[in-house]
């Protein structure tokens, strides 16, 4: 299934109060930044990203993520509750927009949520792993 990412509006009512479970079984991926958006009334720009995702669409919608931000001022929300498949490297991805660009995940689905939870653990422990050594 190829990758569709639309952007959907979202009223201001809809991103004031923090969502639980959903009827799906969907968890959303909620940090600290995002409260304080929503108490300050900022509506974050939202896309709807469905289908797979891989390598080259996770590379095209951080960059599509990064010139919106940039361009509007707005932070940037993804909804993945219509993703069904996402590779390590596309998750690395996600989790560097995350990191880099303060975006915000929401809808993850629980196979998806846990890539993305590995992949993050992932970078993590590399820092800590020791360099290879190069042949002299």
């Amino acid at each position: 299934m190829p990758t569709r990412i639309t952007q959907i509006e979202r009223r201001r009512s809809e991103t004031s109060a923090p969502k639980g479970i959903g009827e799906s079984g969907e968890r959303p991926d909620r940090s600290r930044s995002d409260s304080l958006r929503r108490d300050a009334g900022i509506v974050p720009t939202v896309f709807k990203v469905e289908g797979t995702l891989y390598l080259r669409d996770a590379e095209l919608l951080e960059k599509i993520c990064r010139d919106v931000g940039n361009r509007t001022k707005r932070p940037v929300t993804l909804e993945l509750a219509g993703l069904s498949y996402l590779d390590s490297d596309s998750a690395a991805v996600l989790c560097r927009m995350k990191r880099e660009q303060n975006v915000s995940l929401e809808g993850l689905h629980l196979f998806i949520e846990k890539v993305v939870e590995l992949t993050e653990e992932y970078e993590k422990a590399t820092k800590y792993l020791p360099k290879p050594k190069l042949p002299v």
